[in-house]
């Protein structure tokens, strides 16, 4: 039986193995692709609608219970979590 999780951007429920974990590491929100860095974690599928829907909800505040001023550094958009969805699909 596989885990299931809810994805925080369109609040879907899917397998763990689909979506990718976002969690905060120095103030800022990092995608943990290999799913171990401490700490909670949130659930998002790997495509920009859910990215953008998850920021424009503040949902990673709420479900990492952090500060709504969190974000992603510069490097971590929108491009990235693309290209783990891609890579995830092979």
């Amino acid at each position: 039986m596989d885990v299931v999780r809810t994805c925080v951007g369109c609040r879907d429920r899917a397998s763990r193995t689909t979506l990718i974990r976002v969690v905060q590491h120095n103030g800022e929100l990092v995608f943990d692709e290999r799913g171990v860095l401490p700490g909670r974690g949130a659930w998002l599928h790997p495509t920009s609608e859910c990215l953008a829907a998850a920021l424009r909800r503040r949902a990673f505040a709420r479900a990492l219970r952090v500060s709504p001023a969190i974000g992603f550094p510069e490097a971590e958009d929108a491009q990235t979590i693309e290209q783990y969805g891609s890579k995830n699909k092979g």
